[in-house]
């Protein structure tokens, strides 16, 4: 009982946090959907039943798409308590063989039955639709353009959103101050956007503690607000959730009525942000908050404005402020004000969510992502979108100067991505709930109908203003899709040109070089074989290190990676070349941070599989260099190699233990204090002892690798990196040519550099310069 009373409070102050985040965007739109709704030729039709009919329909769309779609249906369809268009996508790659990652291995189908448990066994017997799309490289293209291009209409809901619902909030002052003209409410929205986006750095921790507070005074002031509007202009309102007035109304408005629903769409704007920002709470906190509190709030403000506006037709354009009873009109404005930078908030994080989502997914260049807190994962700022987003939102203010006009780019972009979320929810019934293809037809059919019919009207309106969200797609897709090309092409480059086995076999345990103190990591993209840059370093330099590893960080499509499974170590070679493979898996939601410990963490994973291995581990993954073995990152009792602070190491621990000195001479030694001295941060990383425990009772040839692995450790690590240049072969195509030498080129110059991208300390690597043609 006290559990069950547990668990019953943190749903409610799940769903109560919820309002801050997840509702700021949706609960704004009664500002301007009736101004969107009656821009047009409607403007003519001054009845009651015309009125009557925008509200029906706003009532049901209200009801059907996120109420019965999102809140019964689409919330169930989460990856692992994450949602949003790249969750649906990682859910299918893991049913089927959906996804293009071309570094795909055997072992992350473990993670991914990880994240399938409690779910029914996959499909042992493949259905014909699933065959089609697994065997056709075409279908699997259009699969992730699809899912591209719902994602680029979501980095357009990040330039609107922030427009519409700071101008609509500020242009209440017009009701006030009726000879207030347009551009000083221009200026003042403009002021508003500048200081929403300078404080992104800051995080939205410092200031997460109003927003919930702020949506929940809002919602209810806009029920008050709708009740006191129905009771004092017209208590038959009521009436008007009858689907009759829908038929009456387009009986009535005709092609007049079909392209106002470019309008009414917008009172479902801010849906989608139900689904992407799932991670941050529960289905059932969601579902709980939007059916307690916000549906019947706005459905009642609607009702409330629709009861306004059939006695003061002419207060249309501004029916929100005009329905305000005067002694609380400010109060509300101040509140409305702050609803609208909530809203923008909400999305503006989201944004840069679902960038790092296609970043990690290998679809957007390398950017910086800087984590705002230090306790809530998942909490990040990346400066080069904040900026890109705030230019665009100031043009589009500045351009338009209309709530109209960028709510007919508005509406396009949010029905755009529902309807994405339609189609690859109809793909997750088929493939993941294993649903007969009658329940996919019936779903595809009766929501996929209903917003075509609204994406439309929303066309229509291309020429003012619709254009914005398509342009803004277009380009976002573009570079997503170009990136992911050239990674791609460049990927099979690598594996066309890796050094062959036999080659390193034939230079011995030596490799025929000069092998120096210390550990040579080696960062490649390869998850087999040894890259092409190891050859092209060793023939103009002709020395490398005691202990090699081949680094390869790759993302999996499944949202977050256990520490237990983020290190996969095998050996190339035979035991005496002391060389070695790690990859270090990260989910989609994950960000490689600077983790200065990661040498420390790699090495005590080399010293685990190497005891794996020793006592006859059969937890192995067959591959063509050997075997590899999935490493916890987290120290077992009866590690061999023990990893400690030297002031802890006490008298009977040296004498039990095998303590490891540098082997570098004492003048490598004096240059290394040097650099300690006048780099404090790498003095610091290096403040780690390694030591082998038991070393009598281990084999001879086990304890000298380990006591080599931690001698090589003392003496530093170096990080080699590819320093690449990509190149279209001479006989390729003329689009092909332009996509790499210009596009993608472009792209790679004016993104951050591997070094910075992946953490590497600047004062130990290393860049080898490499052309790719492809």
């Amino acid at each position: 009982m006290v559990l069950w009373k547990s668990e019953y409070k943190q749903v409610i102050l799940l769903a109560y946090q919820s309002f801050g985040v997840v509702y700021g965007d949706l609960s704004t739109s009664p500002l301007y959907v009736f101004k969107s709704t009656f821009s047009g030729r409607l403007r003519h039709y001054q009845t009651e039943d015309t009125i009557f009919g925008v509200f029906s329909l706003i009532f049901w769309t209200f009801t059907l798409l996120p109420l019965l779609k999102y809140v019964f249906i689409v919330l169930s369809a989460d990856d692992n308590g994450e949602g949003g268009t790249f969750a649906l996508y990682s859910l299918l790659s893991r049913h089927a063989k959906f996804s293009l990652l071309p570094n795909h291995q055997a072992a992350d189908e473990e993670i991914s039955t990880y994240y399938t448990r409690g779910q029914s066994e996959r499909i042992s017997n493949s259905s014909p639709l699933r065959k089609y799309l697994e065997k056709h490289k075409k279908s699997r293209n259009f699969l992730l353009l699809l899912v591209l291009f719902g994602a680029s209409m979501v980095v357009g809901d990040g330039v609107l959103t922030p427009a519409i619902s700071v101008l609509s909030s500020v242009s209440g002052l017009q009701v006030r101050a009726t000879n207030l003209q347009q551009g000083p409410i221009v200026v003042i929205a403009c002021i508003v956007l500048v200081g929403l986006f300078a404080l992104q750095h800051c995080g939205t921790q410092r200031v997460a503690f109003i927003f919930a507070p702020v949506v929940t005074v809002w919602l209810l002031c806009i029920a008050s607000l709708g009740i006191y509007n129905v009771i004092v202009w017209n208590p038959r309102v009521y009436r008007a959730i009858s689907p009759y007035y829908i038929y009456l109304f387009f009986r009535e408005t005709g092609k007049d009525g079909w392209i106002s629903l470019g309008g009414i769409l917008l009172s479902v704007t801010g849906t989608e942000a139900m689904f992407a920002d799932l991670g941050h709470f529960t289905s059932l906190s969601v579902r709980l908050g939007f059916a307690c509190l916000v549906y019947p709030c706005l459905v009642l403000q609607y009702m409330g404005q629709t009861a306004f506006l059939t006695k003061n037709f002419s207060k249309l354009s501004i029916s929100f402020y005009a329905s305000i009873p005067e002694p609380v009109f400010w109060p509300v404005f101040v509140i409305a004000t702050l609803a609208a930078v909530v809203a923008s908030q909400a999305v503006i994080s989201a944004t840069f969510s679902i960038v790092m989502q296609c970043h990690a997914m290998g679809c957007f260049p390398r950017i910086k992502v800087v984590h705002t807190s230090k306790w809530i994962f998942g909490r990040i700022y990346i400066p080069e979108i904040n900026w890109i987003l705030m230019l665009l939102c100031l043009a589009v203010t500045v351009g338009f100067q209309d709530t109209t006009i960028i709510g007919n780019a508005y509406g396009i972009a949010s029905m755009t991505v529902m309807f994405v979320t339609t189609w690859l929810m109809s793909l997750i019934i088929t493939f993941v709930w294993k649903k007969n293809i009658v329940s996919t037809l019936v779903f595809l059919l009766f929501f996929g109908s209903i917003e075509a019919f609204y994406l439309s009207a929303t066309y229509v309106k291309i020429p003012q203003g619709g254009w914005v969200p398509i342009v803004l797609c277009f380009i976002f897709m573009v570079t997503m899709y170009v990136w992911h090309y050239g990674t791609r092409r460049k990927y099979m480059f690598d594996v066309q040109n890796k050094v062959s086995m036999k080659w390193i076999l034939t230079l011995g345990p030596s490799l025929g070089i000069v092998r120096v103190p210390g550990i040579g990591l080696i960062y490649t993209e390869l998850v087999t074989g040894v890259p092409a840059i190891f050859s092209h370093f060793v023939t103009n330099l002709p020395a490398f290190h005691q202990v090699l590893v081949f680094v390869c960080a790759k993302s999996v499509p499944v949202p977050y990676v256990s520490p237990d499974e983020r290190y996969l170590i095998g050996r190339i070679g035979p035991k005496n070349y002391r060389m070695y493979r790690c990859i270090v898996r990260y989910g989609y939601k994950e960000i490689q941070k600077d983790d200065e410990n990661f040498e420390n963490n790699l090495v005590m994973s080399i010293a685990e599989f190497i005891q794996l291995e020793a006592e006859g581990s059969s937890s192995y993954e067959g591959s063509v260099d050997g075997r590899m073995a999935v490493v916890p990152n987290t120290e077992r009792d009866g590690s061999w190699l023990v990893m400690s602070e030297p002031s802890t190491m006490d008298g009977d621990n040296e004498q039990s233990c095998s303590t490891i000195r540098s082997s570098k001479s004492a003048t490598l030694q004096n240059l290394q204090t040097f650099y300690e001295q006048e780099s404090p941060a790498l003095g610091q990383r290096r403040r780690i002892r390694f030591t082998v425990r038991n070393a009598d009772h281990l084999d001879q040839e086990v304890k000298e690798e380990l006591l080599e692995l931690a001698e090589a450790k003392h003496a530093g690590a170096a990080y080699i990196i590819g320093h690449s240049y990509i190149k279209a072969r001479r006989n390729s195509s003329f689009p092909k040519k332009f996509v790499i030498d210009v596009l993608y080129s472009f792209l790679r110059k004016n993104c951050r550099r591997p070094a910075v991208a992946l953490n590497i300390p600047h004062i130990s690597t290393i860049e080898v310069g490499m052309i790719y043609y492809v």
